[in-house]
């Protein structure tokens, strides 16, 4: 099964909402869709990135440029069915742009498995669940509609696990809104919070007690990715509170080094974040050897990314923190043909061969920057 192209197409879709993080405040997602074709057979494949390159290095045109000038040209004329080749050639191909990597390795994953009539999840061992449940981003930065969505959700069967972003504001108002929240929810939805590296060490050892004493789970990386010494000592002394590290954890290297200073009680997993499926089990082998939890993050992909890390996370045995794949609900429209499964708390494997998912061409067509999107714009 002979790669003879790639293509990478840059992707813009509006949210239903403005999703405010600590760096930036989200009103229309950006992505790169990649499509790999060998002998007739096309797979696909996505990377996501918030805020342009503010959560990370890299932005939707570095990614296309990088796919397009350095990774297909060594990739086409390979054998796609020799996956560890195939990661191991973008690896040495490209150093970091571990997004642009990863959604080349997406869609090889999904190609070969298509091909084979298995899903992705055969491919890499097996799922062990068919479902994971879902956390919700409460991340208006109102309280009181924080509150409002929450309650939606919980009706609904939606999730029942909320995550508070802040980190945008004054910090000790950031706490007293996630206060609030925690005692609106008590004891019917658990309540973590995401920082985004906003805090130093200091306001984050006066604040997290706080946080602890109103109840929330988990906090997600609240000191810059360089300071895993911070990171260690914040989870030495801080107790009713769980620390995970995302930014700071991308490679296995990392997670390495966070294991060994004991610098959090969880992993955040992302594909793209760590450069493709490979990298990404390191990561969590490490945390299993290391009595680490594992938290199945995202960047808000579309249904083809969710597709694609649904069909790694489910080869876990257990992901303690749940997974965050809720991005095509935060679309105001998804460009897959059939919606992913999402009810009762959970999300749930597609069946079908690859990632289960395919493209919707109009709506691809659509949003595509090269295509109707940009008209609607201008108009």
């Amino acid at each position: 099964m002979i790669i003879d192209r790639i293509e990478a197409i840059l992707v813009d879709v509006p949210t239903k909402r403005p999703h405010k993080l600590a760096f930036a405040t989200v009103a229309e997602q950006n992505y790169v869709i990649v499509r790999v074709f060998a002998d007739g057979a096309v797979g696909i494949g996505e990377a996501a990135t918030i805020g342009g390159p503010r959560w990370g290095e890299e932005s939707t045109e570095g990614i296309k440029a990088t796919i397009d000038g350095y990774i297909a040209p060594v990739l086409v004329g390979q054998d796609a069915r020799n996956l560890n080749a195939v990661e191991t050639r973008v690896a040495q191909a490209v150093r970091g742009n571990a997004f642009a990597r990863a959604a080349v390795v997406m869609a090889v994953h999904d190609l070969v498995a298509r091909a084979n009539g298995v899903s992705v999840a055969e491919l890499l061992g097996g799922a062990q669940t068919r479902s994971l449940e879902l956390i919700w981003t409460l991340a208006s930065g109102d309280t009181d509609r924080d509150i409002a969505e929450g309650e939606e959700m919980l009706e609904s069967r939606r999730h029942r696990h909320f995550k508070i972003k802040i980190g945008f504001g004054d910090s000790e108002r950031d706490t007293a809104h996630v206060v609030k929240l925690a005692h609106a929810f008590a004891g019917r939805a658990s309540i973590r919070v995401d920082l985004n590296q906003a805090w130093d060490e200091a306001t984050a050892r006066r604040l997290l007690p706080k946080l602890a004493g109103a109840g929330v789970a988990l906090v997600e990386q609240p000191l810059p990715r360089w300071n895993v010494e911070g990171m260690a000592r914040l989870s030495a002394s801080t107790t009713g509170i769980a620390i995970m590290a995302d930014e700071g954890v991308a490679s296995c290297h990392d997670a390495l080094a966070h294991a060994r200073l004991r610098a959090a009680d969880a992993f955040a997993l992302k594909v793209t974040k760590s450069g493709g499926y490979a990298e990404t089990r390191r990561v969590a082998a490490i945390a299993d050897a290391a009595g680490i939890g594992l938290y199945g993050g995202c960047m808000l992909e579309t249904g083809v990314g969710t597709a694609g890390y649904m069909q790694l996370f489910s080869t876990f045995s257990h992901l303690g923190w749940a997974c965050e794949l809720f991005g095509p609900r935060l679309l105001q429209h998804d460009i897959i043909a059939t919606p992913l499964a999402m009810h009762d708390f959970a999300i749930h494997l597609p069946d079908g061969p690859g990632t289960g998912v395919t493209i919707d061409p109009d709506k691809l067509s659509f949003y595509r920057r090269d295509g109707g999107h940009q008209s609607r714009k201008a108009g």
